[in-house]
């Protein structure tokens, strides 16, 4: 574990303090944690974006259907 110092303005820091108490944990793991989070989400997305965006395109079959095909199907059909 790494030791370091932040700064917060009062209210953020006093609102991190409840959040704390709140979970039962020291200020010092509750921001560790939140931040362990916010980096294993946005790992997970960019991991989710590069698999979407490696797939191949869907290939559609047909003619696409004009507007008003398409909103003169009945309802519980689309």
């Amino acid at each position: 574990m790494k030791n370091i110092t932040i700064t917060l303005d009062e209210r953020a820091a006093a609102w991190a303090r409840v959040q704390a108490a709140e979970c039962n944990m020291s200020l010092s793991r509750y921001l560790g944690e939140m931040l362990h989070d916010k980096m294993r989400h946005s790992r997970e997305y960019e991991e989710a974006m590069r698999e979407a965006l490696a797939q191949k395109p869907l290939e559609l079959e047909g003619p696409y259907l004009t507007r008003e095909q398409l909103y003169a199907q009945p309802r519980h059909l689309r």
